[in-house]
């Protein structure tokens, strides 16, 4: 019988790289990260940060060059309202102190594009708005 190993893939290491990279970002922007890979049964959102405008739900994006299509285009409809439906479950759920009901509430996008040595961020703020918000 074959036992599981839970030994990181190559993709599970790049989205960690990109998110790390991207957790960066948005930190010397004056995000403060209030969270990373919060799931909820099988939703997901990358990375969840809070600045003076509001509150922030981050996909991120990471490739390696060179890429077919930018990394944002890849965050479909379809993950938009998973991403969305994810965030509604945490602004309901939510304990921490430091997020309220009042507050603003962001979809941004971040796309990382590792290039040999150089890497490459795109922040992409307000990327989209679900309309049932």
């Amino acid at each position: 019988m074959k036992t599981k190993t839970n030994k990181p893939t190559a993709r599970m290491l790049l989205g960690r790289r990109g998110e790390d990279v991207a957790c960066e970002f948005l930190e010397e922007l004056g995000h403060r990260i209030v969270r990373r890979n919060y799931r909820s049964g099988h939703l997901e959102i990358d990375i969840i940060s809070t600045d003076g405008n509001g509150v922030h739900f981050v996909e991120v994006k990471s490739r390696v060059a060179p890429v077919a299509a930018a990394p944002e285009e890849n965050v479909t409809p379809l993950k938009q309202k998973k991403i969305a439906n994810a965030a509604l479950r945490y602004l309901n759920n939510s304990k921490d102190p430091g997020i309220t009901g009042g507050m603003d509430v962001s979809f941004d996008i971040v796309a990382i594009t590792f290039d040999g040595g150089n890497t490459n961020v795109d922040w992409f703020p307000n990327a989209f708005m679900p309309m049932y918000l």
